[in-house]
């Protein structure tokens, strides 16, 4: 026997969230008690059976529908594809960003460092040069006299500084010896290769002031050590000797390196033949101006004297040229070679400048014969 459920008891359950189920069940008694008093017993298992039915299609789809999930399209696979591909490309150019960020932070690194030292030499030059010059004189070791009988101050301050670039150039080589045995990087042994040619670059640099404040001294090489006086061509070395001391130590040489560097011997050989040239007649030029008026017995003395210093003049000029020859030998040499093979060559290069002034010393303090 069922009870009534009175309005307080639906108000309570509808409140507590099962209101609706319960009322769902009463409705499924009402359809019991219909069929009962309709007398069709098969009546009312067939709509339990039947609502049964729907709620078990409702909740379980077909066979072939859960297939048709399951079953990816051809058109999904194929975003799948491209999905990969666009990943692997942008790992490559992620890996390609990286690389480029590397590279640039290995030059600023090395500009930075070529910056800081430039600035230290620079501060420690001054500061020996004031100090020299509180002391009334340079302190250069040799106390270079110009013609006029005093000291040249800016000749002084070029050993001065000579004498520091010798020290640096030392090191530079060290770093190169250095490099070629640990293997480094091709960018890391550029920026050595680089900074090296800029060093010799300051060097000439160095060569064009002292020039211009005697010629004389730079030209017949006083700065430089006995032994290297010896291979003296116009202020420092031939660029065709240059090259005859490299050669052996780059090898192997491709084909075409071959022919390129025979071009750059021809072509520098040449262009010392012309300054060389150039050279006697300018020697030429002022040994006339000096005696024609002794042996003409002329009294314009002074035009001649005039001619002979501009011949003097000109000699500035060579120094110059032959200069601009050298560094231009030193860098078509960088481009012809590999980067490993110029590293080769400037240290070959370095190796060698430096065993003369090796030599110079040992020749120097030599046993000598009592006299």
């Amino acid at each position: 026997m069922m009870s009534s459920t009175s309005p307080t008891q639906l108000a309570s359950l509808r409140d507590m969230g099962i209101y609706e189920p319960f009322q769902q069940m009463v409705s499924w008694g009402n359809v019991f008690k219909s069929d009962i008093n309709d007398h069709s017993p098969n009546t009312a298992s067939s709509s339990v059976i039947q609502m049964d039915h729907n709620i078990i299609k409702a909740s379980y789809p077909s066979s072939s529908h859960n297939q048709i999930e399951v079953e990816p399209s051809s058109n999904d696979h194929q975003d799948d594809e491209d999905d990969g591909r666009n990943h692997d490309k942008t790992k490559r150019r992620l890996a390609q960003n990286r690389e480029a960020a590397r590279k640039s932070r290995l030059r600023k690194k090395a500009y930075v460092q070529q910056l800081e030292e430039s600035r230290l030499k620079l501060s420690q030059l001054e500061q020996e040069l004031e100090k020299a010059k509180q002391q009334g004189m340079y302190s250069s070791g040799s106390s270079y006299v110009g013609s006029s009988g005093s000291i040249n101050t800016r000749i002084s301050a070029f050993e001065l500084e000579y004498s520091h670039w010798l020290e640096e150039q030392s090191r530079r080589v060290s770093e190169i010896r250095t490099a070629l045995q640990a293997h480094i990087s091709d960018i890391e042994l550029r920026m050595l290769v680089e900074s090296c040619l800029n060093h010799y670059a300051n060097l000439f640099r160095m060569k064009s002031d002292a020039a211009k404040a005697d010629v004389f001294y730079l030209i017949s090489g006083m700065w430089r050590t006995s032994t290297e006086r010896l291979f003296q061509w116009i202020g420092g070395f031939r660029p065709s000797d240059l090259l005859n001391v490299v050669m052996p130590y780059l090898q192997p040489l491709t084909e075409q390196q071959i022919l390129e560097v025979r071009n750059l011997q021809q072509s520098s050989q040449q262009a010392e033949d012309a300054l060389s040239q150039g050279i006697d007649k300018l020697q030429q030029s002022l040994a006339e101006n000096i005696v024609i008026d002794v042996v003409m017995e002329s009294n314009d003395y002074p035009s001649h004297m005039g001619a002979a210093i501009e011949n003097l003049q000109a000699l500035e000029g060579f120094v110059n040229q032959a200069d601009h020859l050298r560094q231009q030998t030193l860098q078509q040499m960088a481009k012809i070679l590999t980067t490993r093979q110029a590293a080769r060559g400037l240290l070959c290069l370095g190796e060698y400048l430096h065993r003369l002034r090796a030599l110079s010393s040992l020749w120097a303090a030599r046993p000598r014969e009592p006299t």
